[in-house]
């Protein structure tokens, strides 16, 4: 038995869909799951079917998550540049400022013209993060020349992305990037077998884009499940949302990765501990996990198919 310790991970991108959507998820559930996959702290995002842009939602979201969550939970908060004197009130009480600049569930996209205004605005050193696709991403990088605000970019999805942000580092941008499992471990090619169960946002990378990923991984930041789940009627509707969950298998693709030379488990605690908790800047965490590298089994979509 090969057994190994790890500090409890960090999730900094996830979508719990509580309050107003509990029919997909709570934070009952969604917490139980980030502990079964070894997170111990996750922070959800502010894109809820009523969307936390004021004090008001977002203490009642604080209220709900204290008594039903199993494990550490954190918040961001919403902007569409019409919110800004809510971001005094709240600094204290939440992980950083989300902005989306590109399509996502719920539609709540910043016009590229405010986030100046928006970037400025924002008074704390707790991060900003984006949604922010290739369309945008010149204007994000002169945002942040000009303000020196802390930055993060979500889920990289291309090529480009990652080479622009590249350049941004080494000219001393205050810009980390995060990627998710599935823009890490899925390319297009998926995307047929999967159907509707494989339409995300940013959707996949190309086989290219993807080996540029694993190539350049000391650039990435963190790995961020953007854990989004839906039911599956709702997938297999007419018009099927994006998002895939990803909290209890981040962790199991990650270590297959260990296992099959492709990163280490340096590489893990780097992108699931270290910088998911200086990013926030979370102290340091007692919490602890304990993985057996030998466990074999198969994830079919029903249940965890155990390999004897």
């Amino acid at each position: 038995m090969n057994v190994i310790t790890l500090p409890g991970l960090i999730d900094i991108h996830v979508h719990l869909r509580d309050p107003g959507q509990t029919e997909k998820e709570d934070f009952s559930t969604g917490t139980l799951a980030a502990l079964a996959g070894g997170f111990t702290t996750v922070c959800d995002m502010p894109n809820n079917k009523l969307p936390i842009f004021t004090y008001e939602r977002l203490q009642e979201k604080l209220k709900l998550a204290k008594k039903t969550a199993h494990c550490k939970v954190l918040f961001y908060f919403g902007t569409l540049g019409d919110n800004l004197v809510e971001f005094e009130k709240v600094y204290p009480y939440v992980a950083g400022l989300k902005i989306y600049l590109d399509k996502t569930t719920g539609g709540f996209i910043l016009n590229s013209d405010r986030l100046l205004t928006v970037f400025e605005a924002w008074k704390s050193k707790k991060p900003i993060l984006l949604h922010c696709e290739n369309e945008h991403l010149y204007t994000l990088i002169n945002v942040v020349r000009k303000t020196r605000k802390k930055t993060h970019i979500c889920h990289i999805h291309s090529k480009y992305i990652l080479e622009t942000l590249i350049k941004a580092k080494k000219e001393g941008l205050p810009i980390t990037c995060g990627i998710t499992p599935h823009h890490l471990f899925l390319t297009r090619k998926d995307e047929k077998a999967l159907g509707p169960f494989g339409m995300m946002k940013p959707s996949l990378p190309s086989k290219e884009d993807n080996a540029f990923f694993w190539k350049n991984l000391d650039y990435i930041n963190v790995v961020e499940s953007d854990h989004a789940p839906h039911t599956i009627a709702e997938k297999q509707s007419d018009k099927p949302p994006f998002g895939v969950p990803g909290l209890e298998t981040t962790l199991p693709l990650l270590l297959d990765a260990v296992n099959k030379k492709r990163i280490s488990i340096k590489d893990v605690i780097r992108l699931c501990y270290d910088n998911p908790r200086k990013i926030p800047n979370l102290q340091e965490s007692k919490d602890r996990i304990i993985v057996d590298m030998d466990k074999e089994y198969t994830i079919n979509g029903i249940g965890i198919e155990n390999k004897m």
